[in-house]
């Protein structure tokens, strides 16, 4: 069993390898959830299948590269992702991201739950969905108990499996399943790309609050560059293959019901496909409740200054979330997977800015040097409680993204103009990083000692 939690890793203790890394990534996305967002191009967009698999490819390209930026920080700094906030927002100033973090964490977790016993029910309409949802708990916690190294066996495992299955669906459906004219159904619009290249390029930073809560085990002398590289890979060629079937699956079957769709267009194979997708969901669902309790760790710790949690509180936080995050699902109505992804979306929106900070401070102004033990002292060290700039900076990306927000509840006026683009999380970027490096490169400099 895993027994560090927030903690920097011992040199003497960062045996993980890009290999690892990069069968961790490629089993993340393997999950119904990909699926139905990368159908998203053929139904809601109307996208011709060759249009919507350019725009997915883009979206990924782009958006994994800011992921994967955060990701070769944990061998660097051998701490969470989160923990390395303290860095640019103080230690009490980065408490805001971390609990957005935490709250989104608990909301992938739940929807996998739901999508879950969803596909569960495509192969068994029997099966009643609470039980689905329970088993589905479960199996996660019993690989949360053991943590870090176990997370990522399974998840490689199930990068194997299911995506033998996808390369097999998308190869059966063109040639049994689909109706003639599907694929060149639809029409290319400049809105209905943009705005699926948006999906793919927000999927991928939806996972930066994750990154360096894996690569941590890397080697600091060599680990950046792997962490990177891995994570970039497995990330981009597994989004980009699962959504690729969702492109597919839409336009076959054009319907709201995405996986009742790929049930009906793999024929034979549904059974296996399906019950692979479920069981997957089980397992790879660990990842969000091993992150929430990280997060956990580091809000509380926030305020318990020296406070370390071992192997006991990682035990009791994970099974305390993981019964919290099952009574939620089992407690949500039909719609709530469409209300939940409003709620997720607006908190994407809200970590972007962070995502921009973060980055243009590790890599721009200060090139990887922090002190690590700073990040645990009472009064946060040479990075102070609070850092009135870099949360001026975030505020001022918040605002920045309103007028270009699109949520089913909400049109800002310049999307509205602009017939619907999502542009929001690259303007979040773009401004709260150039913002941020003008206010840094003048009133701080590097901090003298790299951490290892």
């Amino acid at each position: 069993m895993e027994q560090h939690t927030i903690g920097p890793i011992p040199e003497t203790e960062r045996t993980g390898s890009a290999r690892g890394l990069f069968g961790f990534w490629l089993g993340v996305n393997m999950m119904p959830i990909t699926v139905v967002s990368g159908a998203l191009a053929t139904t809601a967009f109307n996208l011709p299948f060759a249009w919507a698999l350019v725009a997915v490819v883009i979206g990924n390209m782009i958006g994994g590269v800011f992921m994967a930026l955060h990701a070769s920080q944990g061998p660097q700094l051998g701490v969470p992702q989160m923990i390395q906030a303290r860095g640019q927002f103080g230690r009490k100033g980065a408490a805001l991201i971390v609990l957005v973090s935490l709250i989104m964490f608990m909301g992938f977790f739940i929807s996998n739950l739901i999508a879950g016993a969803e596909s569960l029910q495509g192969v068994y309409p029997s099966v009643d969905t609470h039980v689905a949802i329970i088993v589905g708990g479960v199996l996660s916690m019993a690989v949360t108990v053991i943590g870090h190294r176990l997370i990522k066996v399974i998840l490689t495992l199930t990068a194997i499996v299911v995506g033998v299955l996808v390369v097999v669906s998308l190869i059966w459906i063109p040639i049994n399943g689909v109706p003639v004219g599907a694929l060149s159904a639809g029409s290319f619009t400049a809105t209905g790309f943009a705005s699926m290249v948006a999906v793919g390029a927000v999927w991928q930073i939806a996972y930066a609050p994750y990154v360096s809560d894996y690569s941590r085990y890397m080697p600091s002398a060599s680990g950046s560059r792997g962490a990177f590289w891995a994570t970039y890979g497995g990330t981009v060629i597994s989004a980009v293959l699962v959504m690729a079937l969702g492109c597919l699956v839409g336009a076959g079957a054009h319907n709201d019901d995405v996986m009742g769709g790929l049930a009906s267009l793999t024929g034979g194979l549904s059974t296996t496909v399906l019950l692979a997708f479920a069981a997957a969901v089980g397992l790879s669902n660990a990842p969000n409740i091993y992150c929430a309790t990280l997060n956990t760790f580091t809000l509380l710790e926030t305020f318990k200054s020296g406070w370390m949690p071992a192997l006991k509180g990682r035990l009791l936080t994970s099974g305390v979330l993981h019964i919290i995050g099952t009574a939620v699902a089992l407690a949500s109505t039909s719609g709530f997977l469409a209300s939940f992804t409003i709620f997720i979306t607006i908190l994407l929106y809200v970590l972007v800015p962070w995502s921009a900070i973060n980055l243009v401070d590790y890599f721009v102004v200060r090139k990887g040097h922090y002190d690590v033990d700073a990040f645990f002292a009472p009064d946060g060290g040479p990075y102070g409680s609070w850092n009135p700039s870099a949360l001026g900076v975030y505020a001022i990306g918040l605002l920045a993204q309103v007028p270009f927000m699109v949520l089913s509840v909400y049109t800002g006026p310049v999307a509205k103009a602009m017939g619907g683009v999502d542009l929001a999380w690259l303007v979040g970027l773009a401004v709260s990083g150039a913002l941020y490096w003008l206010i840094a490169i003048r009133t701080q400099a590097p901090t003298p000692q790299t951490a290892g």
